[in-house]
């Protein structure tokens, strides 16, 4: 463990995401031929397995809940800066964009994140423990942004579809804020035992999930920091380098159009699902349970008061309303989280229901 929390020049883990950002820089706004597009999408490969890294480093160093807060906003606000620029630049096609993105990165962290870790966490030691506490309560604040924010507007009387006048856009935009807001207070504060590993007698884990290591060092925490956003950057824009083959793919496979917005969120949400993965396997499954569900609620939180701030200058109607496909699932999900989490423990069936839901959501984005 402390060979690899001293980052060194030619460390992979540096040389990467540097490499991917400079050709994202190289490739940004091109068409690019099949090669090129497989090189984007390998160094892509790259840079997510050196954010989770880098992330671990950063975890090792804050511990927790603040390691998974850290990975979960800085995914999340890259996330939303894309989200914007492409909404500014998209035209009317991107209408609902913001929806989409938001909604597959709740399906994915709720549903495929979150069972993934249980199925690993109760496949190492037959019972996935985690503390019912905090993960009750961040799923509560997940559900509660959800409703308003995508839910609510379906049965707006907006006579142009399901969005928010700019007065309820605009308080959507300050509950969220709030609300994201509050927990972190929570979380990081008086109650932040109730988001720390703990045994399965209820006891308190070595929060650091890694045995009895050390530390690193600031000056290594910090380095490993800027890599992580440096690495997540370079997530984001290489994802969208190779969104037109993706987006020509989705066509060639006559798959709807919102499609390629359920892909998208699958590789920018890469990094959490293999450091929250990762943290199951070492038997930490409340840290795993801190990336899926503090993701959720960070992209639900952090992206409509983006979106309301940058409709001062979007043209046309914000479209956040889900349909009524995804408000089934989006119900069945919260129904079936409460159920998991309540207990503090969970066997394989949980994580198994979960998967299947991320894959019911999915098979139904592409057969809608």
């Amino acid at each position: 463990m402390p060979a690899l929390l001293r980052p060194r020049m030619s460390d992979w883990t540096v040389v990467v995401p540097v490499l991917a950002v400079v050709l994202l820089l190289v490739t940004w706004g091109r068409d690019l031929p099949g090669f090129a597009v497989a090189v984007v999408a390998a160094f892509l490969a790259g840079a997510v397995l050196a954010a989770v890294h880098h992330a671990e480093v950063v975890a090792h160093k804050v511990g927790e809940p603040y390691g998974s807060l850290v990975l979960a906003v800085a995914v999340t606000v890259i996330e939303v800066a894309l989200i914007v620029t492409l909404m500014i630049s998209g035209g009317d096609k991107t209408q609902a964009l913001a929806r989409d993105t938001v909604f597959a990165a709740v399906m994915i962290t709720c549903n495929g994140i979150l069972g993934l870790s249980l199925l690993l966490g109760a496949l190492r030691r037959r019972v996935a423990v985690f503390n019912p506490e905090g993960t009750g309560g961040a799923l509560a604040t997940v559900a509660t942004l959800a409703t308003l924010s995508l839910v609510v507007p379906t049965f707006t009387t907006s006579k142009t579809g399901p969005e928010f006048s700019p007065a309820q856009l605009a308080f959507a935009a300050v509950a969220s804020l709030a609300l994201y807001g509050l927990f972190v207070m929570v979380q990081t504060g008086r109650h932040r035992d109730y988001f720390l590993s703990v045994n399965s007698d209820g006891s308190v884990a070595d929060a650091d999930g890694d045995g009895h290591a050390d530390p690193p060092s600031t000056r290594t925490a910090v380095t490993s920091l800027v890599l992580l956003v440096v690495a997540l950057v370079a997530v984001v824009g290489d994802a969208k380098t190779v969104s037109p083959a993706i987006e020509a793919g989705v066509a060639a496979a006559n798959l709807p159009q919102s499609f390629v917005g359920v892909i998208i969120a699958l590789l920018v949400l890469l990094p959490e699902t293999l450091a929250a993965a990762r943290a199951a396997r070492r038997d930490r499954v409340q840290i795993s349970l801190n990336l899926a569900l503090g993701s959720a609620m960070a992209s639900i939180g952090l992206t409509i008061p983006a979106i309301a701030l940058a409709s001062i200058w979007l043209d046309g109607p914000l479209l956040l309303g889900l349909g009524g496909t995804q408000l089934t699932l989006l119900a069945l999900t919260a129904v079936t989280g409460v159920l998991t989490v309540v207990p503090g423990r969970a066997t394989v069936l949980q994580g198994g229901v979960h998967l299947v839901l991320l894959a019911a959501f999915v098979f139904l984005a592409a057969s809608p």
